[in-house]
């Protein structure tokens, strides 16, 4: 289907960034699971959840109506892959913390741009049509591996740590709920900056679950720990009936 077509992204409500949020907690997880646990390193874990990606992807672009298990599958891949993307560039590659923020954060600003020029718009709203979907999926792409980036920068070379990184990424989201309430912000502007800002959040709160006690974790399994955030997903989305969205944001 070419032309313009149903919204097929979920309306932005309160169960939608609870579910975002378990979604990139498990992202971590699952992504560690898979590179380390499994022990297949973080170009293996990378070329896998990649494949992931791309039929999950290729499925909801030619579905044609809103499918929220279908939606929230394609959201984990890109932490999933988003997790063991940006470990490999910043630990394989040797590029840093900074140095993989920084590039991936360049990565999505110009994903955004082009996707602006592109069609004239950035809210969700405005996925109706398979080139607006794919720009939706590759800039949610970036923005979940600079997540992770971020994540990491800020638990270990910032020297926060996992509860510490929890609290400052926790802190920024509440700002942004505050411009939402009290101030005119474009909520598109204010939309991207709290999915943005969730998956940092999911990432120390990930890594909190999983790493060592010595390093700040509580050392829990990640399989379990990854399977339990995934039942909560399944839950979240039978429990809470989820609508396309129909307004800006």
């Amino acid at each position: 289907m070419i032309g313009r077509q149903a919204v097929k992204v979920p309306e932005v409500t309160l169960v939608f960034w609870v579910i975002k949020i378990a979604a990139t907690t498990l992202g971590e997880t699952g992504g560690d699971a898979v590179s380390m646990s499994m022990k297949l390193g973080y170009l293996v874990g990378t070329l896998i959840f990649a494949v992931l990606f791309a039929m999950v992807v290729s499925a909801q672009i030619r579905a044609t109506r809103f499918h929220p298990f279908l939606y929230w599958a394609t959201i984990i891949a890109t932490t999933t892959v988003g997790t063991t993307l940006a470990d490999f560039a910043d630990r394989s590659l040797g590029i840093g913390y900074a140095g993989g923020s920084a590039l991936l954060f360049a990565l999505l600003m110009t994903s955004l741009l082009v996707w602006y020029r592109s069609t004239g718009s950035v809210s969700i709203a405005t996925v109706r049509s398979p080139k607006a979907e794919l720009f939706y999926w590759v800039t949610i792409l970036f923005s979940q591996t600079l997540g992770t980036a971020l994540g990491d920068w800020t638990a270990d070379s910032a020297g926060l740590g996992y509860t510490g990184g929890a609290i400052v990424f926790g802190a920024l989201l509440a700002l942004v709920v505050v411009a939402w309430r009290w101030t005119r912000i474009s909520r598109t502007v204010l939309f991207w900056t709290a999915f943005i800002l969730t998956r940092p959040l999911g990432a120390v709160v990930g890594d909190y679950l999983d790493k060592p006690v010595a390093t700040g974790g509580l050392a829990l399994s990640r399989y379990a720990a990854s399977i339990a955030l995934l039942v909560f997903i399944v839950a979240c989305i039978l429990i809470f009936r989820q609508r396309p969205a129909a307004e800006a944001h």
